[in-house]
This record gives structure tokens, sequence and C-alpha cells, in this order.
């Protein structure tokens, strides 16, 4: 299972430079394609992890002017 996520810069928000550390911290993946970062569960997930992903994910980006769009597939 894997959750995908994309973002979108604002020109006066955080530099791609400091959002992309934070997302690595975090333990998302960047990705070349369709999709900007995924992270991978090595397996399958609850709702209630993927809600606490997202939660752990706005947390760490908050402030920072990002917009984020969230996909999960199995």
């Amino acid at each position: 299972m894997e959750t995908y996520l994309n973002i979108f810069l604002q020109a006066d928000g955080e530099k791609a430079s400091v959002i992309n550390k934070k997302l690595l911290e975090i333990g998302l993946k960047p990705t070349l394609g369709e999709h900007d970062y995924v992270y991978n569960w090595n397996g399958i997930a609850t709702l209630e992890e993927e809600m606490k992903l997202i939660d752990k994910i706005q947390e760490k980006l908050k402030g920072t002017g990002t917009l984020l769009k969230f996909k999960t597939s199995r």
C-alpha cells in the first residue's frame, strides 16, 4: 500500500528545498512522474494509520504555504 503526495508551492511560501527536507524527515520519498512524494506502508495500513500520517505531514508543513493532495492505493 502506498500513499502519494502532490505539493503545490506558493511563490511567497517556504523554499522547495526546505519542504523536501521536512518530508524526508518523516519518511516520504521523492518520486518522478505523476506524484511528487510517496510513503510506502510495507503492507496494508488502516484508515486510522493513514490519518495519523496525514496529520503528521500537515503539522510538519504548517506555516509553509504549501497545498497538499493525497492519494492512497493498494
